[in-house]
């Protein structure tokens, strides 16, 4: 009797050291929800509303994003911490995003013209 509990005993405390798949969380899954939860931390340092951050973000989770944003939110409260004001807008309806804005404002070609300029002289020739 007293063998079977030292061999019980010894197998539980062999397989405490082990990695069994499954019993712990898929370290992808982890990091999407922790850069959820940072990116609602960010827009309310950022001074944007969660609609906002929800518009900006269409990928993340929006509750994770919800749970980060009311995180820094009772944060910033608790600290007297003001937020800085977001650099980049949000382009309204009909209108473009600044990056494309610059782009069509630069002299030079885009490069998508540029080859299909390229495609359209090897198929002349």
């Amino acid at each position: 009797m007293p063998s079977r509990h030292l061999l019980a005993s010894c197998v539980v405390l062999l397989l405490a050291g082990c990695e069994i798949p499954g019993v712990y969380p898929d370290p992808k899954v982890v990091q999407r929800e922790a850069d959820a939860k940072a990116t609602g931390g960010a827009c309310r340092h950022a001074l944007r509303g969660i609609e906002d951050c929800y518009t900006l973000n269409p990928k993340a989770q929006r509750s994770l994003v919800f749970a980060g944003w009311k995180e820094m939110d009772a944060y910033m409260r608790e600290n007297k911490i003001e937020g800085s004001p977001s650099v980049v807008k949000i382009p309204s309806e009909g209108e473009q995003a600044p990056i494309e804005e610059a782009v069509a404002s630069s002299k030079e070609k885009p490069a998508a013209t540029t080859k299909e300029a390229r495609g359209t002289k090897a198929k002349a020739s």
